[in-house]
């Protein structure tokens, strides 16, 4: 799989998914507020490969600081952690990778720019790596829920395209056919970005996974016609009570499958889980530029001018709604996330 996110040549290498399917481009950051651009103009995407580049961004950051002052230093990376953070409001993996970041830098004292530089580096790379590896372990638990023969529902991208690699929801399905399951994935196109349509498809079809692309108000008719087993879509921020929020339309495909005595599971990592935010009302949403509902992939004008338009980039699907919660740690019900996701 082409990397999502990596470090190379003292820069970070971001593939632009808002090129794709149609063409595969390389970003190559130079500097920290590339990285920033990046994140919130979603041409890196997905909760887990956001928090990986912003990781990496921190660390580039860093190194862009040529000065001696350790205090002026820690000012200036003060202004990095702060630009980056303010990316994307709802992912709370790029929180989680910003405080660990800043946490390394406090815990470890310095006697020199430098020093600190490599250490930020060096653990910027550990989370990448350990993304991949979590998303694998996380996907062999999943593994266990798919049948052979099964056809799994999934929304929106939880790919190798959404983390550093292997994926979340993807990763589900991966491991299930690495396993030598027969499978075939249901993927919504998920508007107004078309996450579903332009990268689910094109991911699975890279490793040859049989996929087929449907409208997002096709997915009740395809569960009536009782032609899906399960439904598995990833996760931007898991709140406490088990609320997840994640792309919008999956509260919706929530409860269709509630209604058609579907399973649906949400698949990823303990650091999407938000333990301080009691329930899906404290989670904060991402409203995006009404462009994206009034043209069709920021070509084609769809819509009249000067139409109102609300245009939400999550909604929260309730924790009642949810069979199980796919992480690093085994599957989870909503209840269990207090005390297994802080152990």
């Amino acid at each position: 799989m082409i990397p999502t996110v990596e470090w190379k040549d003292n820069q970070v290498r971001i593939l632009d998914q808002s090129l794709l399917p149609g063409d595969v481009c390389f970003l190559d950051c130079t500097d920290y507020v590339c990285v920033a651009e990046a994140i919130r103009e979603l041409k890196v995407r997905g909760a887990p490969a956001i928090g990986v580049t912003a990781a990496l961004g921190i660390a580039l950051g860093a190194r862009q600081y040529t000065q001696p002052s350790l205090d002026g230093f820690q000012q200036h990376m003060d202004t990095v952690c702060e630009v980056l953070a303010a990316t994307r409001p709802t992912a709370v993996n790029l929180f989680w990778a910003v405080d660990r970041m800043k946490r390394m830098m406090a815990a470890n004292p310095i006697s020199n720019v430098e020093e600190c530089q490599q250490r930020l580096l060096k653990e910027a790379l550990a989370i990448l790596e350990e993304d991949v590896r979590v998303n694998q372990v996380l996907g062999k638990y999943g593994a266990a829920i798919i049948q052979d023969g099964d056809a799994i529902l999934t929304h929106c991208n939880a790919g190798a395209l959404a983390t550093a690699g292997y994926g979340t929801a993807l990763g589900v399905v991966r491991a299930a056919w690495e396993e030598g399951k027969k499978l075939r994935v249901f993927a919504d196109e998920t508007r107004p970005v078309l996450q579903g349509a332009r990268l689910t498809t094109w991911e699975l079809q890279q490793d040859g996974i049989p996929v087929t692309l449907i409208t997002d108000n096709m997915a009740g008719a395809l569960m009536q016609k009782q032609r899906v087993q399960c439904c598995v879509v990833g996760a931007d921020r898991i709140a406490a009570n088990g609320d997840v929020a994640n792309k919008i339309g999956t509260y919706s495909v929530a409860i269709l499958a509630k209604a058609h005595g579907i399973p649906f599971y949400v698949a990823a990592p303990i650091s999407t889980i938000d333990l301080e935010t009691a329930n899906g009302e404290g989670i904060p949403i991402e409203e995006r530029d009404p462009s994206e509902v009034t043209q069709l992939h920021g070509s084609r004008i769809i819509a009249p001018a000067g139409v109102s338009v609300w245009n939400p980039a999550f909604d929260v699907t309730p924790a009642h709604l949810i069979t199980g919660i796919i992480t690093e740690r085994g599957i989870l019900s909503p209840h269990e996330l207090p005390t297994k996701a802080s152990s």
